[in-house]
Order: structure tokens, then C-alpha cells, then sequence
């Protein structure tokens, strides 16, 4: 009896031993799709790039885009220096599957032609969003 108890307290405590000792999965993985939308509350035009992928960007713990503000200060000062457009409101979308994020565009896009007072434009093929350097 006595041997029997001590038995099951060692299965018992290889088996807590096995499962606590799992190392867990490393959810730090490089590579998103990114795109960026930015539009004015004083103007008609709304700017989309393209889904991009980022080969160096990952996502953290969370789920979020590390250096996701960083992204969207990319497309705002594009737009300043190379289109002169000033004073405009840039937000990042981003995700691990292109299909998701077309998805996501595309009803967006569909929200912003519904009221057809909005002209979206294609920011063009020459932006490109690079690597967030993080401070």
C-alpha cells in the first residue's frame, strides 16, 4: 500500500515535471503585411498603398505590430515631402495573412466609395515601408 502510494507520487510528479517543461512556442515570427491608409478631415482624398510585406517586421506577444507608429510616420512624411499633402491622419494595417488584409481593405475601401464624397487614390508603387528602427 505504502508502495503503491510513492509510486503514484512519482508518475504524478513526471508527468507535472513533463508538461511545466514544454518550452513554449516562439510567437516573435518575422514577416507581416502591411498597409497604410491616411486621410484629412479638412479634404475629400484618401490615400491606400498597397499591401506590402515586410520581411523584417514581427508582431509581438500581443498580436501588434512592433513599431506600428513608426510605420504609419513612414507614410505620413511621404506624403508631406513627395505629394505635399500636410496635416493628414496615417494608420497602419497590418496582418500575419495577405487574405485577411485584403479582406479588411476592401470593406474599408467599400465605406469610404459608399458615400462617393470621398476620392481614394493608390498612393503609388514607388512608397515603400521599411524596417521600423525602434528606440
Amino acid at each position: 500500500m505504502k508502495l503503491t502510494k510513492i509510486l503514484c507520487f512519482l508518475v504524478a510528479a513526471v508527468a507535472a515535471v513533463t508538461v511545466f517543461a514544454k518550452q513554449p512556442k516562439n510567437k516573435t515570427k518575422y514577416g507581416v503585411y502591411v498597409a497604410g491608409v491616411s486621410a484629412s478631415f479638412t479634404d475629400s482624398l484618401v490615400y491606400m498603398t498597397d499591401i506590402q510585406y515586410v520581411d523584417s517586421a514581427s508582431l509581438d506577444k500581443n498580436g501588434f505590430l512592433v513599431g506600428r507608429a513608426l510605420y504609419s510616420l513612414q507614410l505620413k512624411d511621404y506624403l508631406e515631402m513627395q505629394k505635399g499633402e500636410r496635416n493628414r491622419t496615417c494608420f497602419v494595417f497590418f496582418s500575419s495573412k495577405k487574405k485577411s488584409l485584403q479582406k479588411e481593405l476592401s470593406k474599408l475601401k467599400q465605406k469610404y466609395e459608399k458615400g462617393k464624397t470621398l476620392v481614394v487614390l493608390n498612393v503609388g508603387p514607388d512608397f515603400k515601408f521599411e524596417k521600423a528602427d525602434t528606440y
